[in-house]
Formats: C-alpha cells, sequence, structure tokens
C-alpha cells in the first residue's frame, strides 16, 4: 500500500520512512541511562505479555 491513512491524514511511503529514520537518529542520541530505562520498560511489558498466553 502506497498511502496509509492515519487520523484523517494521508501519510506517503517516502514520509514514513524518512520519519522512521529521523526517529531512530533521535534514539542513538539519548543518553545510555535513558536507553537502559526505555530496554527495562520493554522487557517489562514483553514479560507481563508472556503472562498472558
Amino acid at each position: 500500500m502506497k498511502n496509509e491513512k492515519r487520523k484523517n491524514k494521508i501519510i506517503t511511503r517516502k514520509k514514513l520512512f524518512e520519519d522512521k529514520e529521523k526517529f531512530h537518529k533521535d534514539q542513538a542520541k539519548l543518553p545510555f541511562e535513558e536507553k537502559i530505562r526505555i530496554l527495562v520498560k520493554l522487557q517489562e511489558m514483553a514479560s507481563s505479555i508472556k503472562g498472558y498466553s
């Protein structure tokens, strides 16, 4: 699918990938401690999902 609708807004594939690239660059600039905090939060989320199966 070339376009994706979100909140009545059409996003082109090009814009989607540009935003993704920007997100990853911003994440790379985070301090190490913040990256670890995010990792722990994701692990907690995964653990809670695992508990439901």
